[in-house]
């Protein structure tokens, strides 16, 4: 018999006895398997239930949910939701809890799998992909990026008919580059955009399509990128960030040991999340980074205070398990990789504890580049450290020497030899 934490009685009723029924099973198993704790476990099965008894109320079988249903449920039944008073109605809460089921169904093959670009958009993504990749060597994420935007830019004009650039007038880009700003209106969306779309234009370029016309119409957002000084955190900051990974905390050695490799050794956060346990050699004392932004293989040299952080976490903390990535969750779905959201989070909690107002994580990076400039190590250096491909990128670095500065500055006209 299937065993379902408490539930009040109306709950297993809609469970049991309506049009989930046939999937509840799977779905406990699927928390089971994720080793969710029990409280988790009941309130998932309470937002399964009152899911289940809206379809019952909208006559609404399994075969038929989508993520559409899922947000018509969210959006417009829980607000003016007049179930009981126990049935759960926290959004977030109800919609983590879903997503599993639509797999599940996925998985079975009640519902359709979500559909992908076909035809001629997939055709034209592919070969942009494989431009991006092969020809500019852009990293897996950038590429990603500007593809999910081109994706929608030729979905919205040409949706499964032949693409024709003759059809693309300057006017749809200017209309589509609004309606994602009013998505997300934001000075690094507008670039991001902007530079999803040029470089897909100027590629249309070289394969013959005219596109001049419609690259005239892209703004180029104003972007001084040698014009603030990068924000490092002071020593004492340094020391407060350190000091507030206390054993307070739920795993305070994973956040301690994840904050020294970004401070250590410059690591970006999906570099953090894509290290495994077999990239570390302990005797040789280095750390492989694999699949990195510039699209190659580094080995490391680890330091010991680095060491040692990531020896007493894998030692003392980390959950035992198949999963080889080096930072794995603590809380279910366990036995999983930690991903490159719970590590900014980290990372942000840390800073929020210690009172320190720069909430990125790329800030700790800033800090080792600004630690080697302070030492007088030359921007080349700082460069190889932070792995640029660029020495450009790195220039900004050049503004915190004050003294290197102040030797090569020139008088000002009119003023005293």
């Amino acid at each position: 018999m299937l065993e379902i934490p408490a539930l009040r009685t109306a709950e297993r009723a809609w469970l049991l006895d309506g049009p989930l029924a046939a999937f509840v099973a799977a779905y406990v198993g699927r928390l089971k398997e994720g080793r969710y704790a029990p409280g988790t476990v009941r309130r998932c099965l309470g937002a399964l239930a009152h899911f289940a008894h809206w379809m019952a109320l909208c006559r609404l079988p399994a075969g038929r949910l989508d993520e559409s249903r899922v947000d018509q449920f969210l959006h417009d039944h829980l607000p003016r939701c007049g179930c009981p008073e126990f049935a759960l109605r926290h959004p977030r809460e109800a919609h983590a809890a879903l997503m599993p089921l639509l797999a599940i169904l996925r998985r079975q093959g009640v519902i359709a799998e979500l559909p992908t670009p076909a035809g001629p958009v997939a055709d034209e993504l592919r070969r942009f992909d494989a431009y991006m990749r092969d020809a500019r060597g852009l990293a897996s994420g950038t590429r990603a990026d500007r593809l999910r935007i081109i994706e929608r830019l030729l979905i919205h004009k040409f949706a499964g008919r032949p693409l024709a650039f003759e059809e693309l007038r300057p006017a749809d880009i200017r209309r589509f580059v609004g309606e994602q700003m009013e998505l997300v209106n934001t000075a690094s969306n507008a670039a991001t955009i902007n530079a999803a779309l040029r470089a897909y234009l100027r590629w249309g370029a070289t394969c013959g399509d005219a596109v001049q016309p419609l690259l005239a119409v892209i703004a180029s957002p104003a972007r001084w990128s040698l014009a603030s000084l990068p924000r490092a955190l002071k020593s004492a900051e340094v020391d407060r960030l350190l000091g507030s990974f206390t054993r307070t905390l739920r795993s305070p050695k994973r956040g301690y040991a994840i904050v020294r490799l970004a401070l250590d050794l410059g690591l970006r956060t999906a570099e953090i999340n894509r290290l495994q346990l077999d990239d570390i050699d302990w005797k040789q004392g280095t750390v492989v980074l694999r699949r990195t932004k510039s699209r190659r293989q580094d080995v490391l040299p680890l330091p010991a205070l680095t060491g040692e952080a990531l020896a007493a976490y894998v030692r003392y903390e980390r959950p035992a398990g198949g999963d080889r990535a080096l930072f794995v969750r603590h809380l279910a779905p366990h036995d999983e990789p930690v991903g490159v959201d719970a590590i900014r989070r980290i990372v942000r909690d840390a800073f929020q504890r210690a009172g320190i107002v720069h909430g990125r994580t790329h800030a700790l990076r800033h800090t080792l580049a600004c630690r080697l400039v302070n030492v007088g190590s030359p921007i080349k250096e700082v460069a190889d450290v932070l792995r640029h491909r660029s020495l450009n990128t790195a220039l900004i670095y050049a503004k915190l020497n004050q003294r290197a500065l102040t030797e090569v500055a020139l008088p000002w006209p009119g003023s005293a030899p």
